[in-house]
């Protein structure tokens, strides 16, 4: 029996290997992990054996932390199992025990206790998935979309082994044949009901426990292989290979056949340019459609499902997963083999990944922010958004196809260098605004300019996010920190270009910038929006462009530490801080802003439900900014809702779009009579120079 299941379990496990080759290879993945083998360690023990993750969800992960180590713990039971049966054989008397440690007592009790706290986890696991049934709570619901009758089978086979194992050591202690004195204190209570049946009784319940605990586990091995419990042994594999610290911060560059995507002599026709079809997934990505647990922790935090659009981050994963599975023949077939496979199989394999009538429909595709909330609370390290980056790479630059208001904003980026397709001098109107001088570069950073303050294009353009520009200005100047603007000579980083899926124009701006930068001298540079900071410091070192960037509320943190800024007139507001998803989740800043309104006298602070690492999103990210959102509740409205709960006299935050987002759902709680008159959001930098110059409370 046991040959049969292990050669089963391995004829799985080569199929699965053979189909994640039919992939794209990754060799970055393999070079990353060999270069940060002491990284990739800690990640093993932090996010596998550690399981970190999980156990923020404090139920179900503590559930999980004893139900996983159950499986390794519970290996030395096996052991024990087949040793006695193999000894049992040979002498007739099933006494084995494991070299050295089999006779501790510690081991005794380690078992049993493991067991039975990964018993409580079943119940905790049951009650946890009834409460949160689909049935009951719709979409509402994370396992909503789940393979549910497979979750349920699993845990009756987790059940079997358990019952099992305290069935034969218990009646393995009546015998005579357990090889500890003390210690396995569930099993020495089976043993106590089992006593009064009698040593024949008992004999023969040891024999049947044991083959039924060795047979159960049999079976089980088969059944993981092929269901969503596969993540048993793909998980460790997944973290392994995945970015850190997650797969949140830099998009990554495009590749074809492994290797890096040059544009000046990339051809359509034999290169890859994104997904277009399954086969254009990387092992790495198969990887993530073996690991899904399917638990649904992506979904529940996505603010596209949570605002009734069809985006489900799991979903995504599992369409994907499904679909690789049903053509895995003709993924595996060589040309001639191709001809003779089943129709359907081949019908299947001709659909369009994405379509409306695809394996992902378009609505799907374009409803994600890229806030990276999916990648934040996924136990097993799935990289979800690379999987939408890419399919949206070959539908905008094969298919061209893509929201039509999208267009527009390309259309500016290529013209102008800017998303609304304004004039490039308007970009230094704002320091006309001011009452000291802003040095401008012309062609090197001015000596004593120890930063470059990249604006930003809204930071420029945009009259709300303009108040923050001023802000940080003044700031600076105040603090005696010397710095410099590029002024016209800025474009915008190609963060939106590159987050819709045309990497070609966000190439083409990135360069465009990092000549400008390079040729200027700049090494460190100050932005205060966080699309900008992300594409400066993770992205633009892709690319040759290498800088030391802070974000602005980090620097004004450090100045305010230093002294430097020092608040003095109170402010007697209280405030709710949202955290923008690309300074937050992406690049992990959540203290600063935070030190900076802890500083403010008079503040009081008021966290919202969801915050920081569960920090729900404005909705203008992953180029959302620029197209109209048409289905569900508009997720600046949600973030708005949110947070007027908290009763605030003012919303914070430290990102220009956020700010543009949630003032515009503001002014629609304003108008519809939801939300007082005095109500605004600001950006903490403006509520820091407020208190350090005195100055009264804006009127909205």
């Amino acid at each position: 029996m046991t040959a049969v299941a292990v050669a089963l379990a391995a004829r799985r496990a080569l199929w699965l290997y053979r189909l994640a080759m039919a992939g794209q290879p990754a060799p970055e993945r393999v070079a990353y992990a060999k270069d940060n083998a002491g990284a990739e360690l800690k990640a093993q023990l932090v996010e596998v054996f550690g399981q970190r993750k999980l156990l923020k969800w404090t139920a179900s992960g503590t559930a999980h932390f004893f139900v996983m180590w159950a499986f390794f713990i519970l290996l030395t039971v096996y052991i024990e199992a087949y040793g006695a049966l193999i000894q049992g054989g040979i002498t007739g008397t099933p006494d084995f025990h494991i070299p050295l440690i089999g006779t501790w007592a510690v081991l005794g009790f380690l078992q049993d206790f493991i067991a039975a706290a990964a018993l409580l986890g079943l119940v905790a696991f049951a009650v946890i998935r009834a409460k949160n049934s689909p049935k009951t709570l719709g979409r509402d619901s994370r396992f909503s979309g789940s393979h549910l009758g497979g979750a349920w089978l699993v845990l009756i086979m987790i059940f079997n082994v358990i019952w099992t194992m305290f069935l034969y050591r218990g009646a393995a202690i009546n015998t005579g044949a357990f090889p500890y004195e003390g210690g396995a204190f569930v099993s020495e209570a089976t043993a106590a009901l089992l006593r009064p049946l009698g040593a024949g009784a008992n004999q023969a319940l040891e024999h049947v426990g044991l083959l039924l605990h060795i047979g159960v586990m049999l079976i089980f091995l088969v059944i993981v292989l092929n269901s969503k419990h596969l993540h048993i042994f793909t998980a460790p594999l997944n973290v392994l290979f995945s970015r850190r610290p997650d797969g949140n911060g830099a998009a990554q560059p495009m590749r074809s056949a492994g290797k890096l995507l040059d544009f000046e002599e990339a051809d359509p026709d034999t290169d890859v340019f994104g997904r277009g079809k399954i086969e254009d997934t990387t092992w790495k990505g198969f990887l993530d459609f073996y690991t899904c647990t399917e638990c649904g922790r992506c979904q529940s935090q996505c603010p596209a499902w949570n605002t009734d659009k069809p985006l489900s981050p799991k979903m995504l994963i599992l369409d994907q997963r499904d679909h690789a599975f049903k053509i895995a023949p003709y993924l595996m077939a060589s040309e001639s083999e191709r001809e003779n496979l089943p129709e359907d199989v081949l019908a299947l394999a001709g659909k369009p990944l994405v379509g409306e009538d695809g394996v992902i429909h378009p609505d799907v595709l374009w409803s994600c922010t890229n806030c990276g909330a999916c990648v934040e609370q996924c136990p097993v390290d799935i990289e979800h958004i690379d999987h939408i980056l890419d399919m949206r790479r070959y539908q905008v630059m094969i298919e061209s196809s893509f929201p039509s208001e999208a267009g527009v904003m390309l259309k500016n980026l290529e013209n102008k260098g800017n998303p609304w397709g304004m004039s490039e001098m308007k970009r230094a109107e704002w320091i006309e605004e001011l009452d000291f001088e802003v040095p401008m570069v012309e062609d090197k950073m001015p000596e004593d300019a120890e930063y470059l303050f990249w604006v930003g294009c809204a930071g420029a353009l945009e009259d709300r996010a303009k108040k923050t520009t001023k802000a940080v200005a003044e700031l600076l100047h105040i603090a005696g920190v010397k710095f410099a603007v590029l002024g016209p000579m800025e474009a915008c980083t190609g963060d939106p270009a590159r987050r819709l899926g045309m990497e070609f124009v966000f190439s083409m701006l990135a360069q465009q910038n990092i000549e400008t930068l390079n040729d200027a001298g700049v090494k460190k540079i100050v932005a205060t929006c966080p699309h900008c900071f992300n594409t400066l410091a993770n992205e633009y070192p892709q690319l040759g462009g290498q800088y030391e960037v802070v974000h602005h509320t980090q620097l004004l943190a450090h100045l305010v530490e230093e002294g430097k800024l020092t608040p003095i007139t109170p402010i007697d507001e209280k405030i709710t801080y949202h955290d923008p998803c690309f300074l937050g989740r992406h690049n992990k800043v959540y203290a600063q802003p935070r030190d900076i309104m802890a500083k403010v006298p008079g503040v009081r602070t008021q966290e919202m439900h969801r915050c920081k690492d569960r920090g729900f999103c404005c909705g203008a990210g992953g180029a959302r900014m620029w197209m109209e959102e048409r289905i569900g509740k508009r997720i600046n409205t949600e973030r708005v809702d949110e947070a007027l709960t908290t009763d605030p006299d003012r919303v914070s935050t430290a990102c220009p779009f956020c700010l543009v987002m949630l003032g515009d759902a503001i002014s629609e709680k304003k108008n519809a009579g939801e939300a007082k008159e005095s109500l605004e959001v600001v950006d903490v930098a403006q509520l820091l120079i407020r208190s350090i110059k005195g100055e009264p409370a804006p009127t909205p």
